[in-house]
């Protein structure tokens, strides 16, 4: 689900991470604190996760990171007597308003919300995702007609940077090995709509080392003003 900041995002954060507590894989709270599959922990520096960005959502709770924990904390602690909420469990018309009473208030003010099943925000915010969505869907199609593939991907890259095409694909952390491998998972995931999942078996490195390399690679291409088509 893709959320609106600020009105959404707390929101969805506090009930993904009290789902172990709902699905009574832990007892309480104070377990949910250190438990190992779930961003609460992580947030409560209990967990280790490098992926995960805390500071994210603590800095909504304060800019100190022990108040902001706290803060965080009660906060999810509040939500525990919610239970199940169908708003929150995906997007679309009646869950991103609140509710069917909330759907009806509006169509009698003549507010219509554009909607999407995907998408946790209002109107504005769903149009804006379905465009770049839709913008990025006919481009990744336009690089497939045009015969692109991961390999041929691969071979820009050598070319862009200067090396030999087999460095692109080569495991190690040497500079140059890092930037063509960073720039071939950038434009494989962002342009060709590659997976990460199926690249990280292509590449025999975990998913997220992939997500890392996409966004090194994005600041790469952007620094340098690489381009995929050479245009």
């Amino acid at each position: 689900i893709l959320c609106q900041e600020d009105v959404y995002l707390l929101e969805l954060v506090r009930y993904i991470h009290l789902n172990p507590l709902r699905a009574k894989l832990v007892p309480d709270l104070k377990t949910l604190d250190r438990y190992s599959y779930s961003g609460h922990g992580v947030l409560m520096a209990n967990v280790k996760k490098q992926w995960q960005d805390t500071d994210k959502v603590l800095k909504f709770f304060g800019q100190k990171a022990g108040p902001a924990k706290r803060a965080y904390r009660t906060f999810v602690k509040n939500g525990i007597s919610q239970g199940k909420r169908t708003d929150l469990t995906g997007g679309g018309l009646v869950r991103s308003v609140g509710g069917w009473a909330a759907v009806k208030a509006l169509r009698a003010a003549k507010i219509f919300e554009k909607s999407d099943e995907r998408i946790l925000g209002n109107g504005d915010f769903v149009e804006t995702v379905l465009a770049a969505a839709n913008e990025t869907m006919e481009k990744k199609y336009d690089l497939q007609s045009r015969g692109f593939t991961v390999d041929r991907i691969a071979a820009r890259v050598a070319e862009v940077l200067g090396v030999k095409q087999e460095d692109v694909w080569a495991a190690g952390r040497h500079r140059e090995i890092v930037r063509a491998r960073s720039l071939l998972c950038y434009w494989s995931v962002r342009e060709l709509g590659v997976t990460m999942t199926s690249l990280s078996r292509l590449l025999n490195i975990s998913v997220q080392a992939i997500g890392k390399s996409v966004i090194r690679g994005e600041k790469l291409a952007e620094a340098k003003k690489y381009s995929l088509t050479g245009k």
